[in-house]
């Protein structure tokens, strides 16, 4: 099982890192705080302090066409917020 799946690169997340040091990933539905924890250390080879996660429901979308409504549901998802330890960071952007 791969546990992050990828990180969240928002305007609200980029100010959480810079301000709180704070950064999001998109992570297996059936992970836990513990293995998100190791994962993120072994990943970027920094210090988590805490765990954050929140399951996020999918949504029920419609939209009208000319052959009539065609609806749907978007996915269901896990969200970890990462709280690293003074004086570490992680870059999303050095490989671009």
């Amino acid at each position: 099982m791969e546990i992050i799946l990828k990180p969240v690169i928002t305007e609200k997340m980029t100010a959480k890192g810079e301000q709180l040091n704070q950064y999001g990933f998109i992570v297996h539905k059936k992970a836990n705080k513990l293995q998100i924890k190791h994962a993120v250390e072994d990943i970027y080879g920094v210090e988590v302090v805490t765990v954050n996660t929140m399951n996020y429901s999918g949504k029920e979308k419609s939209r009208f066409t000319k052959s009539g409504v065609i609806s749907g549901r978007t996915k269901s998802y896990k969200k970890a917020i990462v709280t690293l330890a003074e004086g570490e960071i992680i870059d999303f952007y050095s490989n671009i």
